[in-house]
């Protein structure tokens, strides 16, 4: 993957939309109003961490991810398709690249990288993590080993953290998992001391607990995870980049090459 050559836009554009990464996903329309109530309501688990000043109806929640991710803004629209617009995709991945190449043109910077996603979107932060090497970069690996009983949805599981190639995710009994729980990227940075990032690449309650702590935070989500587009529209999180979060991970090696390219233009 690090080393295929950059789509342009317009390829970029087209293989979103043939691999569901944006356009017409697999999310379903059901789904993203149902989330998008969640959040309104203020369940801690589509909080991702994060707290809101703002009031956030679910109208208002609706609105955002319309203008944030493309989603269909029609409130009657309830069952069905929805979509993700792939040119505010393309828009987010070249506001992360410069944003992370940023980071790197100041010199020995120190990253944080973390992902709830270890089936899809691990491929996309592990080349990351090691363009960022490559450049100098230190990748912080706070608190490993760390145990604790995460959430879930359904039951508590003791998870623990762990890295791969400095890439943060949870261990459930030597298989890494989903989640989307803050508490573990809570207690990373307070284990940091002076030593904090300059920058945390992220996604789902990684991304949104360093967001809510005042780092400057990237981050990756799906139109069912509202909150990291709410938490860029309050400015905890400096980017959010809307996408299907879950296909084949082979399928994110354009999209990859893509965002690094933008990454190396800015140093």
């Amino acid at each position: 993957m690090d080393e295929l050559i950059p789509p342009t836009r317009s390829e970029l554009r087209d293989h979103l939309i043939a691999t569901r990464i944006a356009g017409p996903v697999a999310t379903s329309r059901e789904n993203n109003l149902d989330h998008y109530r969640s959040l309104a309501d203020r369940d801690p688990y589509y909080q991702l961490g994060l707290t809101f000043s703002g009031t956030w109806s679910y109208r208002d929640v609706l609105a955002l991810m319309a203008k944030a991710a493309g989603v269909s803004a029609d409130p009657r629209h309830r069952v069905g398709q929805d979509t993700i617009d792939p040119d505010r995709t393309i828009d987010a991945l070249e506001e992360m690249g410069a944003r992370i190449g940023a980071a790197l043109a100041r010199g020995r910077a120190r990253l944080l990288f973390a992902t709830g996603h270890p089936t899809g979107l691990l491929t996309v932060h592990l080349t990351l993590a090691r363009l960022a090497v490559r450049h100098g970069a230190r990748l912080l690996t706070p608190g490993e080993g760390w145990t604790y009983l995460g959430d879930g949805y359904r039951s508590r599981r003791s998870r623990r953290i762990r890295y791969l190639d400095g890439v943060a995710m949870l261990d459930d009994h030597g298989g890494f998992v989903h989640t989307h729980d803050a508490a573990p990227m809570e207690h990373m940075l307070s284990v940091l001391g002076d030593d904090h990032p300059d920058l945390v690449v992220a996604d789902h309650g990684w991304a949104g607990a360093a967001g809510e702590a005042g780092y400057q935070t990237v981050a990756f989500a799906d139109s069912n995870d509202p909150g990291l587009f709410l938490g860029e529209a309050e400015d905890k999180i400096a980017v959010t980049v809307p996408l299907d979060d879950n296909v084949l991970p082979r399928y994110y090696a354009p999209l990859t090459a893509y965002l690094a390219s933008w990454v190396t233009r800015a140093l």
